[in-house]
């Protein structure tokens, strides 16, 4: 073979053909194997480092997933290691097990198309402190538009009470939204329906209708995913950020959801870029309260509210007259004749 048709073969120029043949006959076969080969790569991770990063990961992030123990070694120990090199790293020390999941796909249902129109809300009863602490739920507020957490509230039980704090807590935050999107729970939609007294609604239902907020109850789970997938992803990540700061009470944790709501779901929500804002503000938070007081009271009083009737007047004064009503609270509990005008 010539010179000229073994650099047609290999691609190569005759000179290098030259080269190498000569190289060849003085080396060796082994000799135009590539200098590289056998060689450790020049941006190898020292394999001390490695056995830092999984001796923490054992010890401290034993449940933590590849992504989530990679921010914590960067975060708290200044060790910064790709996800994909911590998995594997993970796999090979036994720690972390991939797994092929069968899903079920649903056919999403469309956002909404302005930020702050619709919230779906759902409570989370879950062992938040794990051994620390007694089970609670996590009440949770996230924007159907763009996936965005609105607002998160420890609470012992999903009870009227606890609503009504919330839901005032997220109108002096956000604003009045257009609806709310929840499951058939009881505080939210009557179980008895036909009943004689409520106009067919419970107190935080009735609340919100003199909100003019539309409560909207999904038949299933999938019908309100959006509040379904962040709870899950709170009960890993919100858990395990509880336990590294050492929370166990739920106005510790209150106090901390608030301050790294966006830190805890570390995906960017969907960008309000071409959205409509609606955070409608035209009533005023005192009057908001006002009505969350009156029914409140006179859930306390075991009284009905009057069906909702059209006139500011009327309406401010029935409003005022009942949140004057949570003053006596504690007297009228005590007093079962007591009503509220």
């Amino acid at each position: 073979m010539t010179a000229s048709n073994a650099a047609n073969v290999l691609g190569l120029s005759r000179r290098q053909v030259h080269r190498r043949l000569k190289t060849f006959q003085s080396d060796g076969p082994a000799a135009i194997r590539h200098k590289a080969r056998g060689r450790a790569l020049n941006n190898r991770i020292d394999p001390a480092v490695r056995e830092v990063a999984v001796t923490l990961v054992r010890e401290n992030y034993i449940d933590f997933g590849p992504t989530f123990a990679a921010e914590k070694l960067h975060e708290d120990h200044g060790l910064k290691v790709s996800r994909e090199t911590l998995r594997k790293w993970m796999q090979d020390a036994g720690i972390w097990l991939s797994r092929k999941q069968r899903r079920t796909f649903h056919q999403p249902r469309l956002r909404r198309e302005c930020f702050g129109e619709l919230i779906q809300i759902d409570g989370s009863d879950h062992h938040w402190f794990e051994d620390r602490g007694p089970s609670c739920t996590l009440l949770v507020f996230i924007d159907d538009a763009t996936s965005t957490l609105m607002h998160l509230e420890f609470l012992m039980s999903e009870s009227t009470f606890s609503y009504f704090g919330a839901l005032e807590d997220y109108l002096h935050e956000h604003g009045r939204p257009v609806a709310f999107c929840s499951d058939k729970h009881t505080v939210l939609r009557a179980a008895q329906q036909g009943a004689k007294c409520g106009h067919g609604m419970p107190q935080f239902g009735r609340a919100l209708n003199e909100l003019n907020i539309e409560i909207l109850c999904a038949n299933s789970s999938q019908a309100k995913g959006r509040v379904e997938r962040a709870n899950r992803t709170l009960q890993d990540r919100l858990v395990k950020e509880l336990r590294l700061a050492g929370i166990s009470d739920l106005k510790a944790a209150n106090a901390f959801s608030r301050a790294s709501r966006s830190v805890t779901m570390r995906s960017s929500p969907r960008p309000h870029a071409g959205r409509i804002i609606f955070t409608e503000r035209s009533m005023s938070s005192r009057t908001a309260y006002g009505i969350s007081c009156a029914n409140a009271t006179s859930a306390i009083l075991g009284s009905s509210l009057p069906s909702p009737t059209t006139g500011a007047a009327s309406f401010s004064s029935r409003t005022t007259s009942r949140a004057r009503c949570l003053a006596s609270v504690s007297t009228a509990t005590s007093s079962p004749t007591a009503s509220c005008g």
